[in-house]
């Protein structure tokens, strides 16, 4: 087992195990960014996918390889060869091999019923399948791990079998086997109990090999079983950052890693990267455009949040009286929702990033605050979209001036006969600038698109630099799916310039409303960050 027993590897499968839940639906792009939030918080492993499953996985690591990455180890994810075939001809494992990572994760059956009547294979040929894969991946210079997959049921079914393709993994020359509830039905005091049994058995042969746990949701014990894992000798800990997944989800890793780093004392992540943990599972869950529970341990908006009597007293005194760890330990913040002071206290700590000077008793103080909770109440998330909260202070601070005023704006949209071409759509906005009008047409694939283009080529030629940037992302949220159509939107635009990138937001019961008012934003906030004059006869009104 590893030499180092406090250090726990943190093994993420966000865009192999998570891009199979439901509704969650990744591009390329998506997973890029994703990688790299991931190698920013310091995790070991991300399984990037299966390159023999789909495009689109090829397409990534083709593209992954031209990261700048600090830490990850990226690891393509694929399964034993084919009953009946060789490891050297079969063309699942030469799309493993294509995808370049040094690090390759291969699953195989460690369930007899799974061998005989899902695979439909003999028990030996099985045996043989994961100790041919694994010696033909390690003879290529591969790092292996090999998933049990089904292990803790399997050990139920047939406890000699599966540990025989545990040891067929060893013998082949994997790094680490992964004991696997892929069912998610086991219990934290049987998987503790086996884990344990699995890890004092094969240290008395293999004594560099490392255990590895990887649970699923389906009983809501993957937490549970994990850390069980961990106290039994497990040394990798498996799932998701955000903890979704097939069916009911994975291990969630924003809950795992803090407890193991914190409460057990285990190394995880690289030093002083947990306090990124809330920015980047945030970010992560408005990439795969889900909502993060109000309640999720340790980064959830309420995982600090106290509310009345003896609670907001006994937090006022001592934050230990109802607090299990410091906030920012992991990125969160407190909140007191009873208490206008504390409410206030906690505004401006983050409006002092922008205007250090600016008391808690300021009235510009309280009319942010205001406004703010005003617009949450609509339905705005500054979380994602500090660009659009940086505008709002500025606007209250007296140092924001509209870059130009928007006089009309109208799109349209038309879908042909069929047999006939594409939908097309058109936008025309019209805005003053310094005293003159200028007007602009564009067509895109949609309408924000069309809108997009059509404001930024009427305001290129006021704004030169303006040409120099385009949304990367988009991504809306219906705020209340009980209005079916009529409901509120809330609309998150990510921007770049080549160098910097942004967000910003925007709410309506109209979603191009709301998109327009994400577009000024992102446009103004590039602006006014380079220093640019706004022309001194504008006025409040470029959102109207």
């Amino acid at each position: 087992m590893e030499n180092n027993k406090k250090r726990i590897e943190i093994f993420d499968s966000t865009l192999r195990d998570g891009a199979q839940a439901e509704g969650i639906s990744f591009s390329v792009l998506d997973k890029l960014k994703i990688v790299q939030l991931l190698d920013e918080l310091g995790v070991d492993y991300a399984e990037a996918g299966n390159p023999g499953s789909n495009p689109k996985d090829l397409e990534f690591f083709k593209e992954a390889a031209n990261l700048h990455l600090n830490h990850i180890e990226l690891v393509a994810f694929g399964s034993t060869r084919r009953p009946s075939s060789n490891a050297a001809n079969d063309t699942g494992i030469a799309q493993l091999l294509s995808a370049g990572t040094d690090t390759i994760s291969i699953f195989g059956k460690s369930w007899d019923f799974q061998v005989t009547d899902i695979l439909r294979t003999t028990l030996a040929e099985n045996i043989a399948m994961i100790r041919e894969t694994i010696a033909y991946l390690v003879a290529k210079g591969k790092t292996v791990l090999f998933d049990a997959e089904h292990f803790f049921d399997g050990y139920k079914s047939n406890p000699d079998y599966a540990m025989k393709t545990l040891e067929a993994a060893a013998d082949a020359g994997a790094k680490t086997l992964v004991l696997c509830d892929t069912r998610g039905g086991s219990l934290p005091t049987y998987v503790k109990e086996i884990t344990h049994l699995v890890v004092d058995t094969l240290k008395r042969t293999y004594s560099k090999i490392a255990i590895g746990i990887h649970t699923h949701n389906d009983s809501s014990c993957a937490e549970a079983n994990s850390l069980m894992a961990v106290e039994s000798g497990a040394r990798q800990v498996q799932g998701t950052l955000v903890g979704f997944g097939e069916r009911c989800g994975n291990a969630n890793l924003a809950t795992l890693i803090p407890t193991l780093s914190i409460k057990m004392g285990y190394e995880v992540l690289l030093p002083g990267s947990l306090t990124k943990l809330t920015l980047i599972t945030r970010s992560v869950a408005e990439i795969a455009n889900i909502g993060i529970s109000d309640g999720m341990p340790y980064v959830g908006i309420s995982a600090f949040t106290h509310k009345g009597g003896m609670h907001i007293d006994g937090i006022a005194k001592n934050p230990l009286s109802f607090e299990h760890i410091d906030p920012e330990l992991v990125g969160n913040e407190r909140r007191l929702l009873m208490s206008e002071v504390a409410g206030r206290a906690m505004v401006l700590n983050r409006i002092q990033k922008y205007a250090p000077s600016i008391g808690k008793d300021d009235e510009r103080t309280k009319a942010i605050i205001n406004t703010l909770k005003r617009m949450e109440m609509a339905g705005y998330q500054f979380e994602g979209a500090e660009s659009s909260f940086e505008l709002i202070i500025c606007k209250h601070l007296g140092t924001y001036h509209p870059y130009f005023t928007l006089d009309h704006y109208k799109t349209l949209g038309e879908r042909p006969l069929i047999g006939g071409p594409e939908t097309s759509h058109t936008a025309v906005v019209k805005v003053h600038v310094d005293g003159q009008s200028a007007i602009a047409v564009a067509q895109g694939d949609g309408p924000v698109h069309a809108l997009d283009k059509a404001l930024r080529k009427v305001l290129e030629g006021f704004y030169p630099s303006l040409n120099g940037m385009h949304l990367t992302d988009y991504k809306v949220r219906v705020l209340d799916s009980r209005s079916a159509t009529a409901a509120q939107v809330r609309v998150l635009i990510e921007t770049t310039d080549g160098s910097t990138n942004w967000s910003t937001v925007g709410v309506s019961a109209d979603i191009i409303d709301a998109s327009w008012m994400a577009l000024v934003d992102s446009i103004e906030y590039k602006l006014m960050k380079e220093g640019v004059a706004a022309p001194v006869d504008s006025h409040q009104g470029a959102n109207a």
